[in-house]
């Protein structure tokens, strides 16, 4: 009688024989798979995410991550129950895009700014798609219409920071990183004092800082186009071997009872292994856009596993468990319909949202200035809430108590 652990060997070894004896018999469809997989991640990925991937590392090395961390710590901790360093990461995961979040979450561990519940409890919230993605592949290449940009951004955004901020339930509040006070009125002098102190700890000159941050990030870079063409492999063997027809039956039995149309259920099927076949899946499927729009959505926050597995890849050697990671895609994905539908219902009678292929530049601009309006106000609100906060302004000090 196996065990469950030899078990679980077992199907793993046979799991990986089958894929190896598909590769041989369906050579030119690997060929085919793995050409598109480089062709995405030299085209799209590499260029869009090797800056940021630099940019993380440059301002880690010289300590701004610290300085942030004493700044920022009087909204952190009431909002999310996390230090004030993690803000970082929610901002590079919320204009980067997955795998930044679970890069960055992983290094503040290592470097002991996290405790592994915050870690978990950041991965969590801070894997979005980037906003390039939504509104310029998604909204404006596949579905032809940007304006929708506006509701795929604006539910994704709101549905992470819901969780985000439900997730501070989660865990025991014994278990936190240590951080400075929030009221102590030298907040600004403290944060610079923490940045010069992480500098020197660091000790690299600038030079071989950034000669260090290029290296760590190519070789970052070319483990997520690894995990590319691989998943690209993968889920064009899972086709031809007729398993993304038994998914697809999974979620036609999962999805029915909403009302959706049956042509959405393949592009919920793969957009579960990949989220850019998913959503290209949703915009061409012959269905009302009051249900392509959600379901497209969701599948963005679900995120797909090829994601996940580099979610894996960037947190293996860490406590840093993956299944809270797993069910907060869920919840995300989850919210992220629901508030993309509840949106398309109030805006049908936005022109923008109703024109399909017709003045995309018109539009493009449009929204860009009402994207632009819109975080630079968000922005400008929480420089002033930190101001207020500095200054240790009695409207704001019941926020400290935990």
């Amino acid at each position: 009688m196996l065990s469950q652990h030899q078990f679980k060997a077992l199907a793993k070894t046979a799991a990986l024989v089958v894929l190896a004896a598909a590769m041989v018999v369906y050579p030119q469809d690997v060929l085919s798979a793995a050409s598109q997989g480089v062709s995405l991640w030299a085209l799209y990925v590499l260029p869009a995410l090797l800056p940021f991937f630099i940019l993380s590392e440059l301002l880690m090395g010289t300590g701004f991550v610290h300085l942030i961390g004493v700044v920022l710590e009087p909204v952190m901790r009431p909002v999310f129950r996390l230090p004030g360093s993690s803000a970082f990461v929610v901002v590079m995961g919320f204009t980067s895009g997955p795998p930044i979040g679970a890069m960055l979450t992983a290094k503040l561990y290592r470097e002991k700014l996290l405790t592994q519940t915050e870690a978990e409890r950041l991965l969590t919230f801070t894997n979005n798609p980037s906003p390039g993605f939504m509104l310029g592949a998604v909204a404006a290449g596949m579905f032809g219409n940007p304006g929708l940009g506006i509701i795929l951004a604006f539910a994704n955004y709101l549905a992470n920071l819901l969780l985000g901020i439900g997730l501070r339930f989660y865990g025991d509040r014994s278990d936190e990183a240590g951080n400075p006070k929030a009221g102590s009125p030298n907040l600004w002098r403290r944060s610079l004092r923490e940045m010069l102190a992480a500098q020197h700890k660091d000790g690299r000159p600038l030079g071989q800082l950034i000669g260090d941050s290029i290296r760590t990030s190519v070789n970052t870079i070319l483990l997520v186009g690894g995990f590319i063409l691989f998943f690209a492999v993968l889920i064009r063997l899972l086709s031809i071997l007729g398993v993304i027809r038994v998914l697809t039956a999974g979620f036609s039995f999962i999805l029915s009872p909403l009302g959706l149309a049956t042509s959405l259920y393949p592009a919920a099927a793969s957009g579960f292994l990949e989220v850019t076949l998913g959503a290209k899946a949703a915009a061409n499927a012959a269905a009302p856009v009051s249900q392509q729009v959600p379901v497209a959505a969701a599948i963005m926050a679900w995120s797909g596993i090829s994601v996940h597995a580099q979610v894996a890849g960037f947190i293996s050697g860490t406590p840093i468990r993956l299944a809270p990671f797993v069910l907060g895609r869920v919840a995300h994905a989850g919210l992220t319909a629901g508030i993309a539908a509840i949106t398309l219902r109030f805006s049908s009678s936005v022109p923008v949202l109703q024109t399909r292929g017709a003045g995309l530049s018109i539009w493009q601009s449009e929204f860009m200035a009402l994207f632009l309006a819109f975080t630079t106000t968000a922005l400008a609100a929480v420089i002033l809430l930190l101001l207020l906060r500095s200054l240790s302004f009695r409207t704001f000090r019941p926020f400290n108590r935990r």
